[in-house]
């Protein structure tokens, strides 16, 4: 997928990546309630705690460094869907996507 924006990357990568604990909250709160620091400076190693709407039951996440990509992977992306099942129960669907 490719998506034109009309801001330039250094805005475009500030809002979305280094800003995006504040940002996304604002502009899909059905999907992320907050996002809150625990540890660090938002750098590697930071720790969040992050608290979704329950409204979808998705959740999606990168992994982009670190033991889990064995180093073959430059990334590893998965998304995990909660649904409901006919007998009252759910069903998880979990999706991974690699890259490298």
């Amino acid at each position: 997928m490719e998506i034109a924006f009309p801001i330039a990357p250094v805005k475009l990568f500030k809002a979305f990546v280094l800003d995006a604990d504040n940002l996304i909250p604002k502009i899909l709160p059905q999907a992320i309630k907050s996002v809150e620091i625990l540890e660090g400076d938002g750098g590697p190693g930071t720790i969040k705690f992050t608290t979704f709407g329950e409204e979808n039951f998705t959740y999606s996440y990168t992994i982009i460094d670190g033991d889990a990509l064995m180093g073959t992977l430059e990334t590893i992306s998965y998304e995990v869907k909660i649904l409901p099942s006919p007998d009252g129960g759910s069903i998880c669907k979990t999706a991974a996507y690699h890259k490298g």
